[in-house]
């Protein structure tokens, strides 16, 4: 009974989804409303910020009367005091953030401004004006600069790169943020706006403006009398902005020893960050001290005489008031360590301050008559350099570039500009496999000061995956596919049959598959264009199609295997690319090329696939994978102890029988190795059926078998009947296993086909002997190098390795270095990325 209930609960969510799915894509296709403006700060925690202060200034602009204006709240049934102010106004509504009503305000809102990102749902539509006004300059690192900065910046990048105009408060922040930190140069269209912050013309009060924020803070139960104000500002904790840390029981601790420290002429308030909030909100201790998140922080930084920060952007707003700040970091060096500043602490234009006696004597000090001088000359060079446009009228400023269109004599900067040509490389799931590993090594090799390279991949949990990922050079910037299509389900249900059924494929287009494709592309990429476009996993329709959809850009998509063998290959039990593989042959005339990743393969994929898919000759070209010569080097020199197993996701972990160890260092055994994965075209059954013959002859032969896959029980099995057990293994995944190779004597691959035999230039780096089986690849695996080919047969494959112990098969040898250059410049030219850089010098 509870399995029917759950499976009925499950029906019912799986329905209220696909509804709301067709709502928002009904919302999508709709018109844009020319006179609506989105407002967002925060993810909704309020009208905060920069958006708040624009949206103020346009509200009591009476040329901008016609426009209305929606807040975007993460709950209606907060933030009452902000509704209740403008209830009565036919112009302002409030949505809450993820409803139905606000995707509609999102999908079709002529203007959209947010300080921080829009959740993984937003792909902004032609016709759409996007302001980001970020949340402060930064003074601890971002980005890409962070630690994990790639995976914790994938949705602030998509955003960055949609936008229409980027709010900058200064040069350094445009520099070093923008710029560098989240790699915007070549990519973002749009341009940057250097007119100070709008939030900042909030803190210069008159009277009245003071006055009303005294009331607003006595209404809160907060009574300032005529006490010096300390605004206690520290930023949020933690590695994850949208899950920060709980640290509102510290902070009170700290406000309160700080109120005692300094006494009572002083009155200590404490500002939590904004994503900070909901923990400190219903805590009774914190309600005589907490201001409201419903105040802005500006507001309150107009009242405060004394600013007591850690890492925050706060100060920056700080400056123009030129008054005295005290940086209080008790945890500078765990913060350093974990996260990174921009700035040496003894540099910033305030003491500082690591215990709370030590911000006691530094507030006592800035107090004073004369106790401020050491620090104002420096206040005040930070001050021209960090703010030299928060003047109080910044907001007006940026309503007449945005909304006004007055661009003449604005303070703007383009980042689009790049010498470099441009490419996007999709490397599917980035598994530990040869496509993952070949891409790797393209990275690594590519000139990048000639190429700004981008990557797509989604969004890797896995821990194999991970690891990979953090073998991307920084050089490369990362686009990480979070969230899903956007769309009817309806759409999106055909897709997939033509996934499934090739034949269904319309020519040209419907409207609305080019819609969805486009709000894809612009979902992941934002305005981004790309010379050039590389489909280097080359297994899935999917992303063979987006980037199909891709605005320009020479196209080619990558074939890493003989695909007409591959279609039948069975993984498991079923043939798993019998339908999937054919959807990707039926895109292969819209590209410009077709990469085989050898001369002989390309021959195999252009006479298997031209004729049947209607495909041009001239479209089949190769480019060699290259190889991580360091790597296969440097494992090499690694000792045996080092090689340990890692748990592969796909499978039950196993545990080696670790006396291979001790077996492979015996000098009088003579050792067959092969790596590659359990899968049937490897046919690791036919090499051991093969060594069971040479082991017979040869009692001093042993066999490795080192890989991982869904036919590991079936090589054991094998082994075990053949009374194997004691002289051949099968072992790993290592993530090393080059060690391995070092002390072997002999390479072996007894492979049906392969696209290009990676391992074979792994064991040529090695200087191993090498025996194979014949396949139409095998011919021009190694440049310069012998490889004994022997007939792809169990007898064929012994008579290879006894020819190894009659000393008959020579080691091979890879010159590395030559190959890779003589690799990544094939890359260049099957790519169209020579044939843009030659333009460029004409």
């Amino acid at each position: 009974m509870k399995r029917v209930f759950r499976r009925v609960v499950k029906l019912f969510r799986q329905v209220g989804v696909a509804g709301r799915a067709e709502l928002q894509a009904f919302a999508r296709r709709g018109k844009l409303r020319r006179r609506t403006v989105l407002y967002e700060s925060f993810a909704g925690n309020g009208v905060l910020c920069n958006p708040e202060a624009i949206f103020r200034e346009v509200l009591r602009s009476s040329d901008l009367a016609e426009l209305r204006h929606i807040w975007a709240l993460n709950s209606l049934s907060e933030h009452t005091e902000v509704q209740q102010e403008f209830a009565e106004n036919p112009r302002v509504r409030f949505v809450r953030r993820r409803s139905l009503a606000y995707f509609r305000a999102l999908a079709t809102s002529k203007y959209l401004v947010n300080n921080a990102t829009f959740p993984a749902e937003f792909s902004k539509r032609s016709g759409q004006i996007y302001l980001n006004t970020w949340h402060g300059t930064p003074l601890k690192r971002m980005g890409y600069d962070m630690p994990n900065g790639a995976l914790d910046s994938a949705n602030t990048l998509r955003n960055f790169v949609a936008a229409d105009f980027l709010l900058s408060q200064n040069s350094f922040m445009t520099e070093q943020m923008y710029e560098k930190a989240y790699k915007l140069r070549g990519v973002f269209r749009g341009l940057v706006i250097e007119e100070g912050y709008p939030r900042v013309d909030r803190q210069f009060l008159n009277e009245r403006e003071a006055a009303e924020a005294r009331s607003r803070l006595a209404d809160d139960g907060i009574d300032l009398g005529n006490r010096t104000v300390i605004l206690f500002a520290p930023t949020w904790k933690g590695t994850d902005f949208s899950s920060p840390a709980d640290d509102a029981g510290d902070l009170f601790a700290q406000a309160q020893a700080l109120q005692k420290e300094v006494g009572e002429g002083y009155r200590v308030l404490l500002k939590t960050h904004q994503v900070v909030h909901r923990f400190a909100a219903d805590r009774p201790e914190l309600s005589k001290i907490l201001v409201s998140n419903d105040m802005p922080t500006n507001v309150m930084l107009g009242l405060t005489d004394i600013l007591v920060t850690d890492y925050s952007s706060i100060f920056f707003d700080f400056l123009p008031l030129d008054r005295p700040l005290v940086f209080f970091t008790p945890d500078d060096m765990d913060y350093s360590a974990s996260r990174g500043l921009y700035f040496p602490l003894d540099e910033l234009p305030g003491p500082v301050a690591h215990t709370v006696s030590e911000a006691g004597d530094a507030i006592r000090s800035l107090s004073s008559a004369d106790g401020d001088e050491s620090y104002r000359a420096v206040a005040s060079a930070w001050k021209e350099r960090f703010a030299p446009y928060d003047d109080g009228v910044a907001a007006r400023r940026i309503v007449d570039l945005v909304f006004r269109g007055l661009t003449l004599n604005a303070r703007t900067k383009s980042l689009a500009e790049d010498f470099r040509t441009s490419m996007l490389l999709s490397l599917g799931g980035m598994r530990s496999n040869g496509i993952t590993n070949s891409a790797l090594n393209l990275l690594g090799a590519i000139d990048h000061s000639f190429y700004d390279v981008s990557v797509v991949f989604n969004r890797p949990r896995r821990a194999q995956q991970l690891s990979n990922q953090q073998r991307i050079p920084v050089e490369v910037r990362q686009f990480l596919r979070v969230g899903g299509m956007n769309g009817s389900k309806f759409t999106h249900v055909f897709r997939r049959l033509q996934e499934r059924y090739p034949a269904l494929r319309r020519r040209p287009e419907t409207m609305n598959e080019q819609r969805m494709w486009r709000s894809e592309w612009a979902r992941c990429f934002g305005d981004s264009k790309f010379e050039s476009v590389v489909e280097f996993s080359g297994y899935t329709a999917f992303w063979a199609s987006l980037l199909l959809h891709s605005p320009g850009g020479f196209r080619s998509i990558w074939l890493h295997n003989d695909l007409a063998l591959e279609k039948s290959r069975f993984v498991g039990s079923r043939r798993r690319m019998k339908r999937s593989l054919p959807a990707v042959f039926s895109l292969y005339r819209d590209f410009d090329s077709l990469v085989s990743v050898s001369a002989s393969l390309a021959r195999i994929n252009r006479e298997a696939l031209g004729p049947p898919y209607g495909l041009r000759q001239e479209c089949f070209v190769f480019a060699r994978n290259l190889v991580d010569e360091s790597h296969v080097r440097n494992g090499l020199a690694s000792p045996l102890s080092s090689v340990v197993n890692y748990h592969n996701e796909d499978e039950t972990p196993e545990q080696d029988d670790r006396r291979w160890i001790d077996e492979l260092q015996r000098v009088d055994s003579v050792w067959f190795t092969t790596v590659g994965r359990f899968s049937p075209e490897k046919n690791q059954a036919r090499l051991i059926r093969a060594f069971a013959e040479v082991y017979r002859e040869h009692p001093v032969v042993r066999l490795m078998i080192i890989g991982h896959g869904p036919l590991r029980g079936e090589l054991q099995a094998l082994i075990d009947t053949l009374g194997l057990s004691l002289v051949a293994f099968v072992v790993g995944p290592f993530p090393n296993p080059f060690p391995v190779l070092a002390a072997s004597d002999c390479f072996v691959l007894s492979s049906n086909y392969e696209g290009q035999p990676m391992v074979l230039l792994e064991a040529a780096l090695a200087g191993m002997p090498i025996v194979s089986v014949e396949f139409d690849s095998v011919h021009d695996a190694l440049p310069d190098s012998a490889i004994r080919i022997v007939p792809q047969s169990d007898k064929g494959l012994a008579e290879g390795m006894r020819a190894f112990l009659r000393e008959e098969v020579r080691p091979s040898f890879l010159d590395g270095v030559a190959y890779n250059r003589a690799a990544v410049v094939e890359f260049y030219a099957v790519t169209g990325t020579q044939r843009v850089r030659d333009k460029r010098s004409i």
